[in-house]
């Protein structure tokens, strides 16, 4: 299990602020799939902390079959910025971080939701749902910043999230 113990934590949540490259930046995540979650301080003087972005990439990984892959340090800019936007904590419940190929390519023969190309298999997409937020006002806010990838799945309640060029579709 990924605990508050990796280096950079913080004991305590602290407030979301407005997007401020020398502050220090904190995440949470729980994955919904393994259980796992995390609450760490990824940023601080400047730099994403090597410790703290490791926890994200064991966190993150394709639970159907443990492959990592480095998770790209603005996707978790994007979550905290968002949350600051819609004025919460950046607590978030994850349903999809990294897709191995193999993943994907069974996911996308499945349903025409799934690109074959995904940035999920980059490490640069997510599918989460925000502590305090509702999707529909997630996926509104998200779109409100005008950056990324932003795709509302109302039926499956979770919004999907990528550093892509901006976009928007439902599911």
């Amino acid at each position: 299990m990924v605990t508050a113990a990796a280096a950079g934590a913080l004991a305590r949540p602290l407030r979301a602020a407005p997007r401020d490259e020398g502050r220090a930046k904190r995440v949470a995540l729980r994955n919904l799939h393994t259980g796992e979650s995390l609450d760490l301080e990824f940023f601080r003087d400047g730099v994403y902390l090597p410790a703290a972005m490791s926890a994200v990439e064991v966190l993150l990984r394709d639970y159907r079959n443990d492959a990592r892959h480095p998770i790209e340090p603005t996707l978790l800019d994007y979550l905290v910025d968002v949350a600051a936007r819609a004025g919460v904590d950046p607590e978030f419940r994850v349903i999809s971080g990294y897709r191995s190929p193999q993943t994907n390519r069974m996911l996308h023969e499945r349903s025409d939701g799934v690109a074959t190309h995904s940035l999920h298999m980059q490490g640069r997409a997510i599918d989460v749902r925000l502590a305090g937020v509702g999707c529909a006002d997630l996926a509104t806010q998200a779109l409100a910043m005008n950056r990324g990838g932003v795709g509302y799945y109302r039926k499956s309640d979770f919004v999907h999230l990528d550093t892509g060029a901006f976009r928007t579709w439902r599911g």
